[in-house]
């Protein structure tokens, strides 16, 4: 296999401009405007919601032009807004919509993660003075399982807020939960801290409108039609699951959406249960990045069965595996259409 058909064969350097670049929705929601969103009529939340961020996209057109003696204080008021609810009452379209609306050179849009991970390539202060110049900084899917990493979120969102910018984010209920009226307002204002003062909570409800239920585990297919499915496909690559593993050890995860450049389907033979949780972690964000691009994976091993153990889903990172098994049969359907 060579290094053009192998995740293994690639280590990418990405330049910080590229990161900030790539701050922008995720390919899904290339065409979200608040003109799609469909609000259901059952639950009023969900105009409301539209037609309050409609109002944040409108002030945020021609923002206030401040002098520069004033400093800090006089920006203090920026927009800050938290879309409350389960999954798929489109919390993420109306947060995409937004950034399309404020405009790529004006608004930054990444998940959680993205973010952590960009203050660890760059460093804190220059991330603070790279997004200081937007509008806006969307967050989507803002994470409360890592005690650092909300601090280290909490004080970018600060800076950010004292510098001006208006800030939006998203987070999402465990699955078992929805419906049940618990939502994670409560635990997201409390984990912010000297921030939660700002934010405004826009609760959404309603059940999913993809009807999506449990995760439903994917077999894998045989190991020599992955191969050979991925010989008869321009641009997909084929790797053990073990070698990429080890792989994504050796490549810091604000690379992992570069390490997909160029490929239109990835193949992996072998699947097995991922034991150790550091790569189970680094696995996770390796599938936000093929869903983020859309792209078919074609599972062979044992599939999604077992990835992430009993252990790993009782425990503090859940809601990511959660996410990630379900973006991944999500992507693993895309690859079985693959297969002739």
């Amino acid at each position: 296999m060579t290094a053009a058909r192998s995740l293994t064969g690639r280590r990418p350097q990405v330049p910080a401009e590229r990161l900030l670049a790539g701050l922008v929705p995720p390919r899904q929601f290339d065409d979200a405007s608040f003109a799609s969103y469909r609000p259901d009529p059952d639950h009023p939340s969900q105009a409301a919601a539209l037609d309050r961020m409609t109002e944040v996209a409108a002030s945020l057109a021609r923002p206030a032009r401040r002098p520069w003696w004033r400093g800090r204080s006089a920006r203090q008021d920026a927009a800050a807004i938290y879309l409350d609810g389960g999954f798929g009452v489109g919390k993420t379209h109306l947060l995409a919509a937004l950034a399309h609306d404020v405009g790529a050179e004006h608004a930054a849009y990444g998940t959680f993660v993205e973010y952590t991970h960009l203050v660890g390539a760059l460093g804190f202060a220059p991330t603070v003075r790279a997004l200081a110049h937007r509008r806006l900084v969307c967050i989507d899917e803002f994470e409360l399982d890592d005690p650092g990493d909300t601090v280290l979120m909490s004080r970018l969102l600060r800076e950010l807020g004292d510098h001006g910018v208006a800030l939006a984010a998203t987070s999402n209920t465990l699955p078992e939960q929805l419906g049940e009226g618990r939502f994670a307002a409560d635990d997201f204002l409390r984990e912010i801290q000297a921030l939660a003062e700002r934010f405004e909570v826009l609760r959404i409800d309603g059940p999913d409108y993809r009807h999506r239920g449990a995760t439903t585990a994917h077999d894998g297919v045989p190991d020599d039609v992955v191969r050979a499915v991925v010989d008869a496909t321009p641009d997909a690559t084929c790797d053990t699951f073990d070698e990429l593993v080890a792989h994504l050890r050796t490549v810091h995860p604000s690379r992992f959406g570069a390490l997909l450049d160029g490929v239109a389907a990835v193949g992996l033979t072998a699947v097995a249960p991922v034991d150790d949780q550091a790569d189970a972690l680094r696995l996770v964000v390796l599938v936000d990045r093929l869903y983020d691009r859309d792209l078919p994976v074609l599972l062979g091993g044992s599939g999604t069965q077992g990835l992430f153990g009993d252990q790993m889903l009782r425990g503090g990172y859940r809601k990511k595996y959660l996410r990630a098994l379900s973006r991944l049969s999500a992507l693993a359907e895309r690859g079985a259409a693959l297969v002739r």
